[in-house]
């Protein structure tokens, strides 16, 4: 069998996986495309290229100009932008697309989790009564809060937030993933926090501080999955490579 061009839009844990799984196979070439918005990731085996493609009609280009056989969107479930543009890039190129993603997280009995689409519903239900929230949260979506001067956050991001943000209190961690629920409830426990604001990532990397959110009876506010294109769809590494091989 000759060798088959695969780009995967990654970033993710099931990025890495699947492009290390892929990386083997002496039938696939792996292109892991990366965002560039953490100043140091962590490198997938493989072809890595950093950086935007210029929307829908530059990423059609590239897959065109590379001779790229399939496209495999193993981006975060947030990258709501990424998500479109492949798909119309797919169909533009003529090159298979195939969505990784994880499973959503769901409530489970004793959570107490309010939904809202955006940071702007959350910041509404943290007015309310919230006193000490923990925000699990990229550095870019921080500015929405800065409105809430009567809380005191506490702020985990992989990058250090922008000097500029005005929160009235924060304490800021600096940590990445995977967390384990014994550190986490530790965490939550001793700053007292009574408010969780965090995405629906799914997965189980970061699924910890739910279990110590719902143990400790702390208010969970989720913002929703933005809707992404309707393609194939899988959320486990086997489904993704029995896909490859039937191309």
């Amino acid at each position: 069998m000759s060798e088959r061009k695969i780009l995967i839009l990654g970033g993710t844990g099931e990025g890495m996986a699947l492009a290390t799984a892929l990386a083997a196979r002496p039938d696939c070439h792996v292109i892991s495309s990366l965002a560039g918005r953490v100043a140091n990731p962590k490198l997938p085996p493989g072809e890595v290229r950093i950086g935007g493609f210029g929307g829908p009609l530059g990423l059609a280009d590239y897959l065109r100009a590379n001779g790229i056989a399939a496209i495999i969107d193993a981006t975060h479930p947030f990258a709501r932008r990424m998500g479109w543009n492949a798909a119309e890039a797919a169909v533009q190129a003529g090159v298979k697309l195939l969505r990784f993603a994880r499973p959503a997280w769901v409530p489970q009995s004793g959570d107490r989790w309010i939904e809202v689409d955006d940071w702007d519903g959350a910041v509404a239900v943290l007015q309310q009564d919230a006193k000490r929230v923990f925000l699990a949260l990229g550095r870019q979506e921080l500015a929405p809060f800065t409105v809430l001067k009567d809380i005191a956050f506490v702020i985990r991001s992989v990058e250090a937030p922008d000097a500029g943000l005005a929160f009235a209190q924060a304490e800021v961690v600096l940590a990445r993933g995977p967390f384990k629920f014994e550190d986490e409830h530790a965490l939550l426990q001793s700053r007292a926090i009574d408010h969780l604001v965090c995405k629906n990532s799914g997965g189980s990397a970061t699924d910890g501080k739910l279990q110590a959110a719902r143990e400790l009876g702390i208010t969970v506010v989720m913002q929703r999955r933005p809707a992404r294109p309707d393609v194939p769809q899988v959320s486990n590494i086997d489904a993704a490579l029995a896909w490859v091989q039937s191309l």
